[in-house]
């Protein structure tokens, strides 16, 4: 063999030998063929509804199946929390003192929300506290490819996630965000009060006169939208949306009148707890979601950050929820007995409910899960 031969048998070895190193790219799994062939399939769709194609394609380009949003629309938690529980939490000392500060900044605009609409300016500023803890956590998804995913790829209401997708896109259209700006939760609400796209349509506003309806960079936009959202729904100005009563009684537990508007007693947990008279703007806030719990925590909030006081009623057999440090100190007691916390970061998510679940049931606990006093008190003692 010749030299020149050589090293051309050499150089074609070596070749192989990178070639051999290298592997094609894995087929894609019948999932993703699935969500491309649904997207091809609402391409005219969306076409006939006033998107046009280039804005259709910029949206989807690079798009993917989002796993997280299929894991999260089939998940059933293990636990519930119970209405103290949940009112406790979202209604902590650390998110009223963020709601005066973010009073303190955006009063102005929320003093002429309320002149022009006649919401509550306190109940607009607890909505943004509740839904996205005053902008701190907006979601991380991109909401075409989350509402596509949904509509796709996943057995629940897919027709409900394929109108809310068609309306994303019509916002797209419109020009109100980039698609790389339009960033929600896993479901598809979207910006700093987490409008669904059909609520954006129909209740979003301008509040800057800019053309622009962005609940997602601009918060008097978004402050604006939900005073909209709440007016639209019935929110009868002037009133609040409930107040404290005595247990068995109608008398306000701080002394005050009771207005006749506040006329439907409301008892969650039963006559020996927390009792409320409600006017028909705690409904109005219903409308935002359609749960008791979020509405009586947004309502409490709204009283927290005006000044007023924790609720005056203690809940029955109700366990305490941790202050930060505590709940420091709880996720590094779990982790020194082998539960998965993470990074101890003094905040209660997944991983550390999935923790305490674990830990409680390793101790014949009911594992529901709740960061309390009780758990921190036994994990200090326990051996």
């Amino acid at each position: 063999m010749s030299a020149r031969h050589r090293i051309i048998v050499q150089a074609a070895a070596a070749a192989f030998a990178v070639l051999g190193a290298w592997s094609a790219p894995a087929a894609a799994s019948p999932l993703d063929a699935r969500f491309d062939a649904f997207v091809a399939r609402l391409k005219p769709q969306a076409v006939a509804a006033g998107v046009s194609p280039a804005t259709f394609d910029r949206a989807f380009r690079g798009l993917k199946v989002d796993q997280e949003a299929i894991a999260k629309s089939q998940y059933q938690p293990e636990f519930r929390t119970t209405m103290a529980q949940y009112v406790d939490t979202r209604v902590s000392d650390t998110r009223v003192a963020a709601g005066r500060q973010n009073y303190e900044q955006w009063k102005d605009t929320l003093a002429r929300l309320e002149r022009s609409t006649g919401v509550d300016r306190y109940v607009i500023l607890s909505v943004w506290g509740m839904e996205t803890n005053y902008g701190a956590s907006m979601g991380n998804h991109n909401v075409i490819e989350a509402l596509a995913t949904l509509a796709c790829c996943q057995t629940r209401r897919p027709e409900f996630f394929r109108k809310e997708l068609i309306a994303a896109l019509q916002i797209l259209q419109q020009g109100h965000v980039s698609p790389e700006n339009m960033i929600g939760s896993w479901a598809g609400a979207m910006g700093h009060t987490q409008f669904m796209p059909t609520s954006f349509k129909a209740y979003a506003a301008d509040y800057n006169g800019d053309g622009k309806r962005d609940i997602w960079t601009s918060i008097p936009d978004a402050l604006a939208s939900t005073a909209n959202y709440l007016k639209k729904h019935g929110w009868r100005s002037g009133y609040s949306w409930g107040y404290e009563v005595t247990p068995g009684g109608s008398r306000r537990v701080d002394g005050g009148a009771l207005p006749a508007a506040a006329s439907k007693r409301f008892a969650p947990v039963g006559p020996n707890g927390p009792t409320f008279m409600l006017t028909g703007n705690f409904r109005v806030i219903k409308r935002y979601n359609n749960a008791d719990s979020y509405a009586l925590a947004v309502g409490h909030l709204a009283d927290r950050i005006r000044g007023g006081g924790p609720i005056r009623t203690p809940w029955p057999n109700h366990d305490k929820p941790l202050e930060e440090q505590e709940r420091f100190e709880l996720q590094a007691l779990l982790a020194r007995r082998g539960f998965a916390v993470g990074e101890p970061d003094g905040k209660i998510g997944p991983a550390t409910r999935e923790a305490i679940m674990s830990y409680q049931q390793a101790q014949g606990l009911a594992p529901d899960g709740y960061a309390g006093v009780s758990l921190l008190r036994r994990l200090r003692t326990a051996r």
